[in-house]
């Protein structure tokens, strides 16, 4: 049997379920359910079958998440392959095409198994046996496979695929007739009850050579631009930089209007064992187990007399009480507040629109910023002054840097810190703390086995993250 090739897409910026998810940390790597991440949700369930797992994942995201991507994968024991990174956002069907012509390249008989890494599929069993369908018509046909789900609701949030017939509760795929749009609710209504439309998941499974030959055959434009942008690649890191010259004239486009919706030799495996691509926040409620009154509470939440509500609490240090609620979605991060009609969970985007649109750094930023070598929360910040909680990955290390405008305090609480401060090399343990002058040059590494924490006191005229000279940087950043 030809290997599976995971290809998972790693590069979305959703603004639906904001404030938890945002373009600095999409939903993607968020916990929304659960302990874990989507992006760990959907890592583990590409491990495959245990008795024929898959090859280790290819992944494509983008500068931002380069290193978010391997922290998390590592965190649950799953070693990624290839990391391709997109210099730009150019939509699913240049990356997709990326990917099979990487893989190709190693692999001329190499399968490909594309999803989404934001997508809540809870039985993975499930899961591998509808692939194992899939597989089937791609031995038997060449057939070029997608996923359709089997909808319980009349929902226009989604596209369709219409089967030649209405699934016979089997899970063989099945030939596809053509691909719908996202219908109105009387459209969506008819297409439901008509029982031969599936709701289009975005994920695919196809050799490699299938789905180059069908570039080359409904969208050759796409081709020669692509293959420059995969030849010319670097490895940085251990990632791939897909070529930026090439890679920037690529058509913005979809997989499905690129391919999907003009190809012929298309077959749908149904799936009915729950799926949601979590694209709002209703949709989050139905997830988090709701009770009788379906009211669904995450975090320090009291819900007191309250019918249809969703209510989370996104920091351990905030009680979030609701009283008399009912339709309504309440979610606080210590930085943002969204309150709002459940049959506005669709448009949660327009709030973000209308922060960007007045200059609130919210809309698009969390308080936590995650780095390469950790992540830092800003707890005060003042005139002149701001205190952060730096939290740094065991052997991690910041760069080599100076500032212009500020000096420093540090204060370790957990864990010891190599400090440089110029030519001065010293370990600063729990409880100790060392004073950074402006203009020093100055570095802190975790040279131990766990986490170390500290407190971070800035002074000066100018606090903003750009006040940053790197000399040295082991993450090759600018």
């Amino acid at each position: 049997m030809n290997t599976v090739y995971p290809v998972i897409l790693c590069g979305g910026s959703g603004t639906r379920l904001w404030p938890l998810s945002r373009k600095s940390y999409p939903k993607q790597f968020v916990p929304l359910i659960g302990e874990t991440s989507l992006l760990q949700d959907c890592a583990e369930r590409m491990r495959g079958p245990s008795d024929n797992p898959y090859a280790k994942p290819l992944i494509l995201t983008n500068e931002a998440f380069r290193f978010v991507v391997p922290e998390q994968l590592t965190a649950i024991d799953v070693d990624p392959g290839p990391i391709l990174i997109e210099p730009e956002g150019r939509n699913t069907a240049p990356a997709v095409l990326a990917a099979a012509l990487y893989l190709a390249a190693g692999d001329p008989e190499a399968v490909m198994l594309v999803a989404p890494s934001d997508h809540v599929i809870p039985d993975n069993s499930a899961f591998h046996q509808a692939v194992s369908e899939g597989l089937q018509a791609i031995g038997a046909r060449g057939d070029l496979v997608t996923f359709g789900i089997s909808p319980d609701r009349p929902e226009t949030g989604y596209g369709y695929l219409k089967l030649n017939h209405a699934p016979d509760g089997s899970s063989a795929a099945v030939p596809l007739d053509r691909f719908v749009e996202k219908p109105d609710l009387e459209s969506a209504k008819s297409m439901l009850a008509d029982g031969s439309y599936l709701w289009n998941s975005g994920i695919f499974l196809f050799a490699a050579r299938d789905i180059i030959a069908a570039f080359e055959q409904y969208s050759p434009a796409l081709i020669e631009p692509v293959k420059q942008a995969v030849s010319g690649a670097k490895t940085d890191l251990g990632f791939l930089r897909l070529d930026a010259e090439a890679w920037a004239t690529v058509e913005d486009i979809s997989i499905d209007y690129a391919v999907m919706e003009k190809a012929t030799n298309l077959s749908v495996v149904p799936y009915s064992a729950g799926w949601s691509d979590v694209g709002s926040w209703s949709a989050v409620q139905e997830l988090t187990n709701p009770d009788a009154n379906g009211v669904a509470t995450t975090g320090e939440v009291t819900a007191i007399d309250c019918r249809n509500v969703l209510v989370r609490s996104e920091s351990s240090s905030q009680q979030v009480v609701a009283m008399g609620l009912e339709n309504v979605i309440a979610v606080a991060m210590p930085d943002a507040v969204l309150v709002a009609s459940m049959d506005k969970a669709q448009d949660v985007k327009q709030a973000v629109a209308a922060l960007k649109a007045k200059g609130a750094k919210q809309a698009e930023s969390l308080p936590v910023d995650h780095r390469p070598w950790g992540w830092f929360e800003s707890l005060v910040i003042g005139d002149r002054f701001q205190v952060k909680r730096i939290h740094v990955h065991p052997g991690a290390s910041l760069s080599l840097q100076s500032h212009h405008h500020r000096s420093e305090h540090w204060i370790v609480v957990e864990g010891t810190a190599k400090v440089t401060i110029d030519d001065d090399v010293r370990l600063i343990s729990e409880n100790q703390s060392v004073y950074i002058p402006l203009g020093a040059v100055h570095r802190m590494e975790n040279p131990g086995k766990v986490p170390m924490v500290l407190i971070e006191v800035q002074t000066g005229s100018y606090l903003g993250e750009d006040d940053i000279i790197r000399y040295e940087d082991i993450y090759a950043r600018n």
